[in-house]
């Protein structure tokens, strides 16, 4: 089933699968987005606002997603990965759920079931999530189809995060959970209608981590495990420090965090058109890294509310540059190995997850010595390192 997409900005048409997951991760983003920016600030006023506490928490539900990959993706090919998707979206829930309940008394005797339940939930969506991605979109929309998600994402960021501010100034972090849990909920109706896939992960454990550790495919596996530490950095470092710096004020994180997000939409549209005519995806992948690593370097020197706008603005921007380039890259190696898509969504995600487990560990050991905004040069140097994704040498096999 085909359904006709905007002649002003597709070529020809999308997949209706393309549709559905546009559809529920449109809903997720403005669930996960309420709380995004929020959710690292929450957890680290639940650990006595220390830094350290805060990244061995999120280094350990990497860690275990990264474990669970390697044994889990089995119990997918049983289960069935349309099946997981749908199930994911209750598993999110359940997620947000947990942490109505959380409070200092009781966070350590809730931790085992917050990794158990956010673990799942990470084998049950990005799996199943990335595969279809791959499958049901086109290399010649594929760039605009990510700047599609994104855009929304952006569109979304302006008044959520305003949105979420004000809710937590007004009514407590409460109002905000039970709100996301609702729609993550109401976020699974799309999945309802995704077409199936035929993929099964094929390889052995052995397979996996030969091809994990392969000399040929380092280059790429270092580029995916960049992606994961630089991210870890925007959706974990980035939040602390400018609650550190705005002095805990969540209306006025919200406010910063909308108008920032707000200048970037144009951007994002133009970059993705550019990616789906050019075969030049490299280049431009190349300067957009160098001038988001520029981005992290100066946001070394913020001091005030204004550069926190100034510098996120324009970090903004130059990630779109990185970003978008690197994320049609990925899926288009994943498209291209037909059959093998989970097994390559398989790699990409240890290595992802490891990035990130890696990059925080290391931050909270040099956190010990230096002022948190020092540690956005090993960010820096991540988001160059996203260069080495080079699609012409990805040929995995089983």
């Amino acid at each position: 089933m085909k359904i006709p997409s905007p002649k002003n900005y597709f070529d020809g048409e999308i997949s209706h699968g393309f549709v559905s997951l546009y559809t529920g991760k449109t809903i997720v983003m403005i669930s996960s987005g309420l709380l995004g920016l929020f959710l690292p600030i929450f957890v680290y006023n639940l650990f006595g606002q220390n830094f350290r506490y805060l990244v061995f928490f999120h280094v350990a539900g990497y860690f275990l997603y990264a474990l669970i990959l390697f044994f889990g993706v089995k119990f997918l090919n049983k289960f069935g990965f349309r099946r997981a998707l749908k199930t994911s979206v209750f598993l999110g829930a359940a997620y947000y759920t947990i942490f109505y309940f959380v409070d200092q008394g009781n966070i350590i005797k809730l931790l085992p079931l917050i990794f158990i339940v956010l673990t799942l939930y990470r084998l049950f969506y990005w799996v199943p999530y990335h595969v279809d991605f791959a499958k049901f979109t086109s290399k010649e929309n594929r760039g605009r189809q990510i700047s599609a998600i994104n855009i929304t994402g952006e569109v979304i960021g302006i008044f959520i995060p305003l949105m979420g501010g004000f809710v937590i100034s007004r009514f407590g972090f409460d109002a905000l959970f039970v709100t996301s849990v609702i729609l993550y909920l109401v976020s699974g109706i799309p999945y309802l209608t995704i077409p199936k896939t035929q993929e099964k992960f094929s390889w052995t454990y052995s397979e996996t981590l030969k091809n994990l550790f392969s000399k040929k495919y380092r280059k790429e596996i270092i580029a995916f495990a960049a992606d994961g530490a630089e991210t870890s950095f925007m959706i974990l470092v980035w939040p602390i420090f400018i609650f550190q710096l705005l002095s805990g004020n969540y209306l006025k994180i919200g406010i910063v965090s909308t108008l920032i997000i707000g200048i970037s939409i144009f951007f994002q549209l133009l970059i993705g058109k550019i990616l789906d005519k050019t075969t030049r995806k490299e280049k431009i992948l190349k300067a957009g890294s160098l001038l988001s690593s520029a981005g992290w370097i100066i946001k070394i020197f913020i001091e005030n509310t204004f550069q926190v706008f100034a510098a996120g603005a324009f970090h903004n921007l130059m990630r779109i540059f990185s970003r978008t380039p690197f994320e049609t890259l990925s899926y288009e190696i994943a498209a291209d190995k037909g059959h093998y898509v989970d097994e390559f969504t398989v790699i990409r995600e240890i290595s992802i997850n490891m990035g990130r487990v890696t990059m925080l560990l290391l931050a909270a050991w040099l956190s010990l010595y230096l002022p948190i905004q020092y540690l956005f040069i090993m960010a820096a140097i991540a988001s160059v390192a996203l260069n080495l994704l080079r699609q012409e040498n990805s040929n995995i096999s089983g």
